[in-house]
């Protein structure tokens, strides 16, 4: 496996990643498919501030990871939130692990103090691999959102990465 920056022309394959949790998991709280354009403004929009990177496997994109503002307040300048998404089939095989530890490293790189993952409660896979990589839960919300008819909990979990 490859831990690389994304290019504009993965925008297709971390959309197909994307989309295909939209209808039938609790992972991401978009209920609609992210249009092709949109998901290239959204990654446009990143940057170098603002990584997106992709996994590969056999020169296929089977995951990627971005981190974005956690909020657009000017004090909040030093706190990102991360995502991460692996392809259906690729699951369990290390592909989130890789992302993340690449991602860290480059959060710290851009002196970024803070890092939140915003997980649905019910994603034991994803709450494990964030504790795996030194994540602690710092926030439990109950019934935020409502998707696959019925209410979902959210969980904040966190890591510093920068000096106190």
């Amino acid at each position: 496996m490859l831990v690389r920056d994304a290019r504009l022309d993965d925008s297709e394959a971390i959309n197909d990643i994307y989309n295909h949790y939209v209808p039938v998991s609790n992972c991401t709280m978009e209920t609609e498919p992210v249009s092709i354009e949109t998901r290239r403004i959204w990654f446009l929009e990143h940057g170098e501030r603002f990584p997106v990177m992709v996994c590969e496997d056999d020169g296929q994109v089977v995951g990627w990871a971005s981190i974005s503002p956690h909020r657009i307040r000017a004090a909040y300048r030093y706190t990102v939130e991360d995502a991460v998404y692996v392809r259906e089939d690729k699951r369990g095989k290390g592909v989130g692990g890789a992302l993340l530890d690449k991602m860290i490293p480059r959060c710290q790189e851009l002196g970024y103090h803070s890092i939140v993952a915003v997980i649905n409660a019910s994603q034991s896979p994803s709450l494990a691999l964030h504790a795996s990589r030194g994540f602690v839960e710092v926030a439990h919300l109950r019934q935020v959102g409502f998707k696959l008819g019925r209410w979902q909990d959210i969980k904040y979990m966190q890591r510093i990465i920068g000096s106190e």
